[in-house]
């Protein structure tokens, strides 16, 4: 297995959203006290290291049973923060509680990137952010590698005997069980904050893998959950890791078309953009190339590996969000022209700024009690882009993994009269549109939005933040004017580093 390609699809392992950013959170314990219901928050700031938006909150932590049938034994301690609405004399006493992404990120780490598109829900909602236990600082279950790197698998070993050697030497490192930190374990510990809050109900806001965790929510606890909101839907049927291969080559098919349809983008690239890149891998497979390219961070020189695994994991995670589907065709052009710098200075800006975003002990204790037992190699993955790597990865670590349990209808379809909205991005590569049509072909109180030209995420997008907090006031989809949304448009590809040349 291509040492490259496996960690360039290490943080993407299982993973389902892509916020971009890690947070903080800092509590003076000079400040005061405040509480909401039984717990005690103290003021906090949150941060994110590529962002400059800071986000002022209330932070405690609240601690729940590690083993559900030992309430006496180990403790996690769940981190929270609490966001006050903006009018707190007019807040309602139902919070939106948001569910992150992966598995493996964590709620108070991903805020700061998406404050500002719950700009309207805020006025008169709390927001209540839970990192799930095994993330964030929730006893984050992280496997490091032999340079203290949060890190999926050894780069240096490839076979599947040292694969099953990482993962069992994390799960011996870690001071938690693995076994007790799945969706379902994290569906209990939510309900225990909602009730430690006080409210009688919640509203759910998910995204990607936290909407799998909402429709869990939602099936355990119907009398409590008000409304939800998932974006980028995972259908509780889908087995994570069974379709990742197939959906992105079919969204790189929609994206690819859209530079066809542009007759400079064209000119530029040709009319085979999947063959290209289909010969770029072949050659990079048999024969990794030495380059020189310039470090994100530093400006400094430096000189790296270019591989096939280089190419997979660029191509993937860029094309989850519209600028950088943008720059595919010209970065993958480049470097079948043997110009691979551009390449290696966003594949290191990749690996920089999600690194340790994801915990990877959490993806599996999620992913192995979930999903590996009902993970089936596909014939028609072999000739895609990420082939059938991250299936078996996954089915070799997990059968060294502690696995828990998950319930006996954990994979049935979410059947409900809650009221729902549902938002998906056309050229979504992970969570494509028609997952949240087979998601509410059995809501009876659902509509489902698909946003033109757009990627995996799309809380921020155009008018989604007033749509949001239009729909949390209401709790009606169906009376929603989403007509605000019909304004959006593709990104142009660029042709060139200066841009899009029309």
């Amino acid at each position: 297995m291509d040492s490259t390609l496996r960690r360039s699809l290490a943080p993407a392992l299982g993973v389902l959203l892509l916020a971009g950013c890690q947070g903080t959170a800092t509590s003076p314990d000079q400040q005061a006290v405040r509480h909401y219901g039984d717990i005690a928050f103290k003021p906090c700031t949150l941060t994110a290291p590529y962002l400059t938006t800071t986000v002022e909150a209330q932070c405690a932590t609240f601690n729940v049973a590690e083993d559900p049938a030992k309430p006496t034994g180990r403790k996690v301690a769940l981190n929270i923060a609490w966001l006050p609405a903006t009018n707190e004399g007019a807040a309602t006493d139902d919070p939106v509680f948001f569910l992150a992404g992966g598995p493996g990120q964590a709620a108070v780490q991903v805020w700061p990137a998406i404050d500002a598109a719950f700009r309207e829900v805020r006025k008169s909602r709390h927001i209540v952010l839970v990192d799930q236990r095994g993330t964030g600082k929730s006893n984050p279950l992280s496997c490091t590698d032999d340079k203290g790197r949060n890190a999926y698998s050894d780069a240096e070993d490839l076979s599947e005997t040292a694969a099953v050697a990482f993962a069992r030497d994390c799960a011996a490192s870690l001071q938690a069980d693995p076994r007790f930190y799945t969706t379902t374990d994290a569906v209990r510990d939510l309900d225990s904050v909602r009730k430690a809050l006080g409210a009688a109900k919640i509203n759910l806001v998910g995204g990607s893998y936290g909407t799998r965790v909402a429709q869990q929510y939602a099936m355990r606890h119907p009398d409590s959950t008000r409304s939800v909101v998932i974006d980028g839907v995972v259908p509780n049927e889908l087995v994570l890791g069974s379709e990742h291969a197939r959906n992105l080559d079919a969204a790189l098919a929609l994206q690819f078309q859209r530079c066809q349809a542009t007759q400079t983008c064209r000119d530029r690239f040709g009319d085979d953009l999947r063959g290209q890149l289909r010969t770029l891998m072949t050659r990079l497979a048999a024969a990794p190339v030495s380059t020189e390219y310039r470090d994100p961070s530093t400006g400094e020189l430096v000189t790296g590996e270019v591989t096939a695994g280089t190419v997979a994991g660029i191509t993937r995670m860029y094309s989850y969000f519209p600028q950088g589907t943008a720059l595919l065709p010209l970065v993958l052009n480049e470097a079948q022209q043997g110009r691979y710098g551009s390449l290696m200075s966003l594949s290191k800006l990749l690996e920089t700024q999600v690194g340790d975003q994801f915990m990877h002990g959490m993806q599996l204790s999620v992913i192995c009690a979930e999903d590996a037992d009902l993970l089936k190699a596909d014939p028609g993955d072999a000739d895609t882009v990420l082939g059938s790597l991250l299936g078996d990865t996954l089915k070799t670590q997990c059968g060294a993994w502690p696995t828990g349990k998950r319930p006996a209808d954990f994979h049935t379809a979410w059947t409900s009269d809650i009221p729902t909205l549902l938002t998906s991005g056309e050229l979504d590569p992970v969570t494509p549109p028609r997952y949240g049509d087979q998601v509410l072909r059995t809501l009876s109180n659902g509509r489902h939005l698909v946003l033109k030209g757009q990627g995996h995420g799309t809380f921020a997008v155009g008018c989604m933040p007033k749509l949001l907090g239009r729909f949390l006031e209401t709790a009606s989809a169906n009376d929603l004017d989403a007509k605000c949304l019909d304004s959006l448009d593709y990104v142009p590809p660029f042709t060139s580093f200066n841009g899009w040349e029309p």
